[in-house]
């Protein structure tokens, strides 16, 4: 982990920023937010197609009858886009954790001790998080399928977008794990956050192949 001097940001949450700021501030030259703050965002995004394809066919003429069951799919898509958000502040607040650690002092042997054992904890973490991304934003595809499948025919391809972001979202988280666990010292820990890592990036790929197979017969 390369030791980068953080700036002080005044403690606004990146989800409080517009659109437009929350690019602009990822364009910054600083190294947060990075790529598993916007993996974790567009983990949020999948969900929240998924819930909007949810919302318009509860709503749609002709299925007054079936507003219970897209109702509850527009819930689970609200949760999941929630929990997706909070990782996306969590994300940063993780590498930030580091950069604090690198900033310990390292004058004496106890010193030094005590900063490899903060640094290490904080690169847990921060391997910790984006797998958490990756198992949230692996839950989008079981909505997204769901609406592609039973869903309002005419959001079809809001689905498959929404599939799309979410398959992103577990591979680029996929590679902050990597990155993260791989500077870990317990190799055993590192190989199983890795090991896992990799699983949820191969189920990723096939859900995202078998619910854009689906969408391109309905276009």
């Amino acid at each position: 982990m390369i030791e980068y001097l953080c700036e002080e940001e005044g403690g606004k949450k990146l989800v409080d920023l517009t659109v437009e700021g929350f690019a602009k501030e990822t364009s910054r030259e600083s190294p947060a937010p990075g790529g598993g703050t916007i993996a974790a965002y567009m983990g949020a995004l999948g969900a929240a197609l998924g819930a909007m394809v949810a919302n318009l066919s509860s709503h749609k003429p002709g299925w007054d009858d079936r507003w219970q069951e897209f109702s509850h799919w527009a819930d689970k898509g609200q949760e999941m886009m929630h929990n997706l958000l909070h990782l996306v502040d969590e994300d940063t607040e993780a590498f930030n954790r580091i950069m604090a650690a690198f900033g310990l002092p390292k004058k004496t042997d106890a010193d030094k001790q005590a900063r490899t054992d903060a640094i290490q904890a904080a690169t847990l973490y921060a391997a910790q998080v984006p797998l958490q991304t990756m198992k949230e934003s692996f839950r989008v595809f079981e909505l997204c399928k769901a609406m592609a499948e039973i869903g309002n025919p005419n959001s079809v391809s809001d689905a498959g977008v929404g599939a799309l972001a979410a398959r992103a979202a577990v591979l680029g988280a996929g590679m902050n794990v990597k990155i993260n666990a791989g500077s870990l010292i317990d190799k055993e820990v590192s190989g199983k956050l890795i090991a896992e890592a990799n699983d949820l990036i191969a189920k990723a790929n096939v859900a995202e192949a078998e619910i854009v197979a689906i969408v391109e017969t309905k276009l």
